[in-house]
């Protein structure tokens, strides 16, 4: 897989092109993107919105137009002015007079935009944004993770509703990523250590803004298929090619960062994949004269760990004669013994276990922290058995509420030039001060309510679209075009419910009483519609059993139409769904929901929120920003009596509240709603806020 060269293709005045279409900056700038919809819009649509492939398939004709039509020109030139002045911008710490030091970001997945689909789900899409909020906070941030070859399963449904998982191997060639060349301007290729016979890997760049995000790739002619399949598929199955993944993550990662010349003086571990990367670390500070202790220590105090997961069985454990096969060779260049290093993953209450990969990251780390104040206090909860000497609040985890990048998750055509026009074109610099977002209030209801009609007519259109190139295509039955979506209505009241299917979260908790859902979906005045998309993982069967019942409910008649599944979630109708969906439902198992991010992106778009009180729901739900339920349900099989508060919220509030119209025909009781939804979460569930929170509390603490 080489990338193309744009530099011959594009004519000589709009050269400029070919660098920002590899640099996905131009993803969450609205003025950016809008340079290459420009110059054909049927073809950037037809390209995926993949500006590397829409530039490579433009013929020469429609380019010389491009490059001569003066109103074009004025906007690629300011465009690119801007792209230049962000991208030349001094990079630093807010605040700091340390060292200039640089941070590097693991994580297993990054979720970054549509065209680059090596991702699972709200791990990677978070890890995204946080490195798009590092961008445009210039701070000097580096980004390590894995490529994928293989790692990106498409699920379409069977006529009965079965998802398939179709596999599709990745040709990076026309993607915005290019391959790292040494010294020598050849490819880059790094020796993974700890594999034996030796491994390589290819290293790969995609910039996200100012920020470089290497990627390593094991799929490269050389290596064993063994050892090629390594970055075939995100989260192996097989255990032992887990854990080589984890030592081509962590180890390899600090590895590859050795050869290109990067000295991090922070490592942030986002969940436990990548934790093997401070042995790396250590073990140049051994090679260095210091011995195991000082160099565990000197690590500790420079690391941060990030845990997503609110339950234990979530974390890796793997048996301690794996770890011996692959680390046995690195206990000498560590100056220690197995013991000791098995030792820093044992679990204190079940030591003969195996070693654990967040107990070793959360001994490693001088900072932790969970991801929302109710997650920190499970956390902890969990934990507590690694500091038997503290109080369960005392045990030192903390939290840092996630936050989603708003520049990318806004409405851009409809809602963001509202906002610029209300709160002031420069309020995205202001994004997390709440006074920001008092300017809401002074926004006409009606030109709020007919910016969010558009976005939901652009949603139906989407899924249309997509219902009729299926029937067009694949020759599927009328009847799975219905339940794609094809009978949704513009003025039915709509619920959103998009995320990974899994058993916790719930996704049939609304049709508990079928009977009283279907008194709601075929109401004749005051009718509901409910659209659902999302992903089971290919191996958890629940999860596909629960599609296949929505999707059966969405096919059957007597719903009227009114239930919809969208196959193929991805980014793209993430956006669609958050802008123009008029409420958010979620309704998780507490205390499983850790955080959860969709949500926050729904409201930041001004959809309120119908969800049960867990997550970072229990921080961003106040009276009159959406409506909140499960808090009173009684112990052991909470379904009936959450299914009751949800249907009770709909009928007496929900349903009157959307519906009840003045003359202008706007409902402006619900339009108080949601404008609320946007003023209480978009400052408080930023990326900003999320990054800056990192910084304060815990970077500069260590540069100091």
């Amino acid at each position: 897989m080489n990338e193309i060269d744009l530099t011959n293709h594009l004519p000589e005045r709009i050269r400029g092109l070919g660098g920002l279409a590899y640099n996905l900056w131009w993803s969450w700038t609205p003025s950016a993107r809008e340079l290459f919809r420009t110059i054909d819009l049927e073809a950037w649509r037809a390209c995926g919105y993949n500006p590397v492939r829409f530039l490579a398939h433009l013929s020469p004709d429609i380019l010389a137009q491009a490059a001569a039509d003066t109103t074009f020109l004025a906007h690629y030139d300011v465009v690119m002015t801007r792209f230049a002045a962000e991208m030349g911008a001094e990079a630093g710490w807010p605040g700091s007079d340390a060292a200039q030091g640089v941070l590097a970001y693991f994580s297993a997945e990054f979720g970054l935009h549509v065209s680059l689909p090596f991702y699972a789900g709200g791990l990677g899409i978070l890890a995204g944004d946080y490195l798009k909020e590092c961008s445009d906070l210039h701070l000097p941030v580096v980004g390590v993770g894995l490529l994928y070859s293989r790692g990106y399963t498409w699920q379409r449904i069977r006529d009965d509703g079965w998802p398939e998982d179709i596999e599709e191997i990745l040709d990076r060639s026309l993607d915005p990523i290019q391959r790292v060349n040494d010294g020598q301007g050849n490819p880059l290729i790094v020796q993974m250590p700890l594999l034996d016979p030796p491994v390589q890997a290819a290293v790969w760049r995609i910039n996200v803004g100012r920020i470089p995000l290497y990627l390593l790739d094991m799929d490269i002619d050389g290596n064993q298929p063994w050892d090629r399949a390594i970055s075939h598929h995100l989260y192996a199955s097989n255990l032992e090619q887990r854990m080589r993944q984890e030592i081509v993550l962590g180890i390899g990662g600090m590895t590859a960062l050795q050869a290109l010349g990067i000295r991090p003086s922070v490592l942030h571990i986002n969940e436990g994949h990548p934790a093997l990367a401070t042995l790396a670390w250590m073990q140049t500070l051994v090679a260095a004269g210091q011995s195991f202790d000082e160099a565990r220590q000197w690590v500790r105090q420079r690391t941060v760990f990030t845990t997503h997961t609110p339950v234990a069985a979530g974390t890796d454990v793997f048996p301690y004669a794996l770890l011996d096969k692959y680390f046995s060779h690195l206990y000498a260049p560590l100056q220690t013994d197995q013991a000791t290093l098995f030792q820093l993953g044992a679990h204190p209450e079940n030591p003969s276990a195996g070693f654990n990969m967040t107990v070793f990251a959360l001994r490693m780390a001088r900072f932790s922290n969970a991801v929302s104040q109710k997650h920190g206090a499970v956390a902890r909860q969990m934990w507590a058995s690694l500091w038997p000497d503290k109080k369960v609040d005392d045990v030192p985890i903390t939290a840092v509420t996630n936050g989603v990048h708003l520049p990318t998750w806004i409405d851009p055509n409809r809602l963001r030039p509202l906002l610029d026009q209300y709160l002031g074109a420069e309020w995205i610099t202001r994004q997390d001060d709440p006074q920001t977002w008092t300017a809401v209030d002074a926004i006409p209801d009606g030109a709020w309510w007919d910016a969010h009609r558009q976005s939901k007519f652009a949603l139906l259109a989407h899924i249309d679209k997509r219902a009729k190139r299926r029937w067009r295509d694949d020759k599927v039955t009328a009847t799975n075009v219905i339940a794609y979506g094809a009978l949704l209505e513009p003025d039915v009241l709509t619920l959103g419910f998009a995320r990974r299917f899994t058993g916790y979260k719930r996704p049939d908790l609304i049709f508990t009483d079928m009977e009283r859902i279907k008194r709601l979906l075929s109401n004749p005045d005051r009718p509901l519609q409910i659209i659902f998309a999302g992903k089971a993982h290919p191996a958890d069967l629940e999860g596909k059993r629960l599609i296949q019942k929505i999707f059966r409910l969405a096919q059957d008649p007597d719903y009227a139409g009114r239930i919809a599944f969208i196959e193929d979630y991805d980014q793209q109708l993430a956006r669609y769904l958050v802008h123009g969906v008029d409420v958010w439902l979620n309704n998780p198992l507490p205390p499983l929901e850790a955080s959860g991010t969709s949500g926050m992106k729904a409201s930041a778009n001004g959809t309120p929120n119908l969800s049960i009180m867990d997550g970072w729901w229990l921080e961003g739900y106040q009276e009159g920003n959406g409506w909140a339920f499960g808090n009173d349900a009684p112990p052991g099989d909470r379904t009936w009596a959450d299914a009751e508060a949800l249907y009770r919220l709909l009928e007496e509030e929900i349903i009157p509240l959307y519906y009840a119209r003045s003359n202008d025909e706007v409902p402006h009781d619900f339009v108080q709603v949601m404008k609320s939804a946007m003023k209480s979460v978009a400052p408080a569930f930023s990326a900003r806020r999320m990054a800056n929170d990192y910084v304060r509390r815990f970077y500069l603490p260590i540069l100091a």
